[in-house]
Order: C-alpha cells, then sequence, then structure tokens
C-alpha cells in the first residue's frame, strides 16, 4: 500500500468516526488531526468525493503558465547542441540576438527539465548526439570532447612490443660551475621503460643524434631488434627540413619512422616526462647534496650507475609493469615482436 492511500483511508476512518462518536473533538483527539484539519477534509469530500481525500501539493497543474513555449524550448536544446559549453546568460543574449525572446532563468528552466544543468551534462548530451546521428565536428568541439570526456582523458599511449615506439627528450639538469649548462639527452623504450641518458653541455641535433647512435642503437643491435618509431618534441635539435636537418637525416637513413608531440603539450610523451622526474627525486637532489661534481664526466659516471640499477634492479610501479624490471619487460618484449619472414635472395641466371 502506497503512502498516498495509508493517508486517504487515514482521512475515511477519521470521518467514519466522528460520525459514529457524534463528537468531532474526541474523534480529532483520537485521530491526531485538528477541528480545522477535520472541517477542511469533510469539506472535500463533501466536494470531490473520494479524490478530495489525496493531498494536493500547492502551485499551478500541470505546465507552468510562465514555461517557455515549445518553439523557444527547442531552439534553447538545439543551441546547447553547437554550444554546450555557454552559460544560461550567453545562451539567452545569443538567441535574443536571432530574435528569439527569452530569459536567462526561461534558458535554466529548459536546462533544469531535461537535466542539462551541468556542463558536464550538456556535453555528455553532445557527445550521444554526435554517437548516433555522425554529424561533423569543428575543432573547437573536438578540443571540448577531448577534454571532458573520460574515454579521452584516460587515454594511453599504446605499445605493442619493445622497440615499437621510442620517447627523446631534452632535460636541462643544472649549471655546473666553470662548465656552464649541462643538458641531459634522454632515450626511453616505452613499452618496457628502458632508459639511456647522455650528457651534454648544448642541446645541439648532433648530441641528439650521437646519443642514439652511441648509446640506444647498438643496444637493440644487440639483441637483434630494431627501433620502429621515435616520438620527441617540437624542439630544434629534433625537427627541421627533412632534406638538410642531421636528427632527420639520420632517422631516414636508419629507417625509423619519426613523429612528434602536441606543441605545448608535454603530456603526449608522458613516459619521458615521468623518468625526468624520477631521475630527479633518485639521483640528481640526491647526488648534488653529497658531492661537489668538477666536470660533466664525473656526473655520467654517477648517472651511469644510477641507470644500471634502474634498468636492472629497480622494480618499476608503471602502468603495465606490475613490478618487473625494465630489463625484464624488455627482454619479454622481444618475443611479443611480430615474426618477419626473410626476404629471398634472387636466384642468379643460368
Amino acid at each position: 500500500m502506497t503512502t498516498e492511500k495509508k493517508v486517504t483511508r487515514r482521512k475515511l476512518s477519521l470521518l467514519e468516526l466522528a460520525h459514529e462518536m457524534g463528537n468531532v473533538s474526541k474523534a480529532c483527539k483520537i485521530m491526531g488531526y485538528s477541528r480545522q484539519q477535520f472541517y477542511e477534509i469533510r469539506r472535500n469530500f463533501q466536494t470531490y468525493g473520494a479524490d478530495g481525500l489525496i493531498d494536493r501539493l500547492p502551485g499551478a497543474r500541470g505546465p507552468h503558465p510562465n514555461r517557455v513555449d515549445p518553439e523557444v524550448e527547442k531552439a534553447i536544446l538545439d543551441y546547447c547542441l553547437t554550444q554546450p559549453t555557454k552559460g544560461c546568460l550567453a545562451v539567452a543574449q545569443e538567441l535574443n540576438l536571432q530574435g528569439i525572446n527569452v530569459s536567462s532563468s526561461g534558458v535554466r528552466g529548459v536546462w533544469s527539465r531535461h537535466s542539462l544543468l551541468t556542463k558536464h551534462e550538456r556535453l555528455l548530451r553532445f557527445e550521444e548526439h554526435v554517437r548516433k546521428n555522425r554529424v561533423p565536428l569543428n575543432d573547437q568541439q573536438v578540443r571540448l570532447l577531448e577534454r571532458f570526456s573520460p574515454e579521452f582523458r584516460e587515454r594511453h599511449i599504446e605499445t605493442r612490443y619493445t622497440g615499437d615506439l621510442v620517447a627523446v627528450d631534452t632535460f636541462f639538469v643544472g649549471t655546473l660551475k666553470g662548465v656552464g649548462k649541462v643538458y641531459l639527452q634522454t632515450v626511453l623504450d616505452t613499452y618496457s621503460r628502458y632508459a639511456w641518458g647522455l650528457l651534454h653541455t648544448s642541446k645541439m641535433p648532433v648530441t641528439a643524434v650521437q646519443t642514439l647512435n652511441n648509446a640506444v642503437l647498438p643496444f637493440f643491435d644487440e639483441h637483434g631488434i630494431t627501433v620502429t618509431t621515435i616520438l620527441s618534441d617540437n624542439g630544434r635539435e629534433y625537427c627541421g627540413r627533412p632534406d638538410q636537418h642531421p636528427y632527420e637525416l639520420f632517422l631516414q637513413l636508419e629507417q625509423i619512422e619519426h613523429r612528434t608531440t602536441k606543441v605545448r603539450r608535454p603530456q603526449s610523451n608522458g613516459f619521458i616526462e615521468r623518468l625526468h622526474r624520477t631521475l630527479l627525486d633518485e639521483h640528481f637532489r640526491l647526488k648534488g647534496r653529497e658531492k661537489f661534481y668538477e666536470s660533466v664526466a664525473e656526473m655520467q659516471a654517477d648517472l651511469d650507475a644510477y641507470l644500471v640499477k634502474y634498468n636492472t634492479k629497480r622494480p618499476h610501479q608503471g602502468r603495465g609493469m606490475n613490478g618487473t624490471t625494465p630489463l625484464q619487460a624488455f627482454l619479454k618484449g622481444i618475443k611479443l615482436r611480430p615474426k618477419t619472414e626473410p626476404k629471398e635472395e634472387p636466384k642468379e641466371a643460368a
């Protein structure tokens, strides 16, 4: 039995009890009603019958007389599909310029009835509309979806095997007295998190090429594999004219694809950025307080010792690593590489 039926039955019992006892005051005292409530209940029952015993909330019945017209409501909902991030005042002003007279409170009322009060709810409706109707999106709408949609926000760089994607970056370590600025050329295999690092006093294309040629590619050659793609930012040491830039020419010579991150978006190369933080917290900030360096060679020797520990002995807590070391993941990823059939040598003509 619903609450409404219970209340209706209780009011009917009050009327019957008062009729049987012949005393309104005693009946009201027993049932817990006042005499004023009794007369209101009796008057409603005499006027409307059993329907008069149902509690009616005050206010307008059905649509409110001040509700916006259906045409205006449709215009508001349609506009929110093109600009889902604008507030109710901005929407009302835009519609007024189009000849649709509506106030900001009217816009908010429409949003409230359709559960669109928050920006997130309007963006979800916009995303659902796009999914169903396949409408073309402009650049602003795409950026908004990528910013607010959990599916886009939680995206990660996916790599399938060792050498599938190698991230590179230049990191400013600090200034060494008598030497000058010191930069770290960092290279990381994104599948295994295996890292390489060489310190230089400048960030030139030659130093970036030297890091790959002297440290990274020989290590891959020792294991009989190659690097498929390199991901870098748009720094001058990595990007330039393909027919003149030393780094671009070197990658073409090694048949390695070169990808770049979005401008002013370091999250696109988050693997290497997280490695820089680890190097700062676990190595540079500690060693910088333990000893006084006089040359880059001393810094490189300590960095090499740390990278050996990082790659072979330190359990990694990154996504998909599950506590394994980078070297273990590196060797495991080699087995996942697609097998390429050896090319048949052309037979010599008889």
